[in-house]
């Protein structure tokens, strides 16, 4: 009777210490996916996004009246007399809750909806009615993203580029914990200003030609628990351990009664 328990702790040991690969696993198939696919990872401008965008010509005289003045980011150890050895800052352009900004002499500009690309050409074909060969350098200063759930280290992170990887992302919260359901990452994202909810499942190669392998700017991303964590959370994370102490108390008695 003890040989037989003994054998069902053991089985149930096993079952409750292992993890099929195919639920761990990043990109599994990755060697059948052929080489070559391309997706567009330029984000669109949204509302709120806040723009820093610099006018340049050959004379600089020409466009100085299309630029925002730049203001003295004032050091504290800085005194009011020596203003002029403290750091400049651009000022912004924030795009309203139309897709507008604000530009000097040309006045509202619909920039929300257009790539980065699409705006600098759209600027640029007003510009050359006053300037002569404009330049127009365009930056979203507010590119972020937030991750959430079973991750090492949670949290919302600043890019300094426009360009970012799910992967990437993951990487900078740290990775999933092992508890972290690799098949249904929900990513939330607005688009033309709702918000939709997409799944990735990150164990098949296939999600890095989906339009969710770039992530765009306020892109939020939830790690929801596997059942081993969920299951954890009603019976008590210490279960296994309770197990195995069960298994030796009652190899011992066996032993003893031997």
């Amino acid at each position: 009777m003890i040989n037989r328990l003994l054998f069902f702790i053991a089985i149930a040991l096993v079952f409750s210490s292992c993890v099929s690969k195919k639920n761990i696993i990043y990109f599994q198939n990755i060697s059948n996916l052929p080489d070559g696919g391309s997706v567009n990872y330029e984000p669109r401008l949204k509302a709120d996004d806040q723009l820093m965008i610099i006018v340049s010509a050959p004379d600089p005289e020409v466009v100085k009246d299309f630029n925002l003045a730049a203001i003295p980011l004032m050091n504290p150890s800085v005194s009011n007399m020596n203003i002029a050895s403290s750091q400049l800052q651009y000022q912004t352009y924030l795009i309203d809750h139309s897709g507008n900004i604000n530009f000097p002499v040309l006045g509202t500009v619909k920039l929300g909806g257009l790539t980065r690309a699409e705006a600098i050409e759209k600027l640029l074909k007003e510009l050359k009615a006053y300037v002569k060969e404009p330049i127009v350098n365009l930056r979203i200063l507010n590119f972020k993203v937030s991750l959430l759930g079973e991750l090492t280290r949670p949290g919302t992170f600043t890019i300094n580029s426009e360009r970012i990887t799910l992967p990437e992302a993951l990487a900078m919260a740290g990775d999933m914990t092992i508890y972290g359901n690799r098949k249904k990452v929900l990513i939330i994202r607005e688009i033309e200003g709702k918000k939709t909810h997409n799944y990735v499942d990150l164990t098949s190669s296939d999600f890095i030609n989906s339009p969710f392998y770039y992530l765009t700017q306020n892109d939020v991303i939830y790690i929801e628990p596997n059942k081993t964590k969920v299951n954890s959370s009603v019976i008590g994370p210490n279960v296994t351990v309770a197990i195995s102490a069960l298994s030796l108390v009652i190899t011992i008695i066996a032993l003893a009664i031997r």
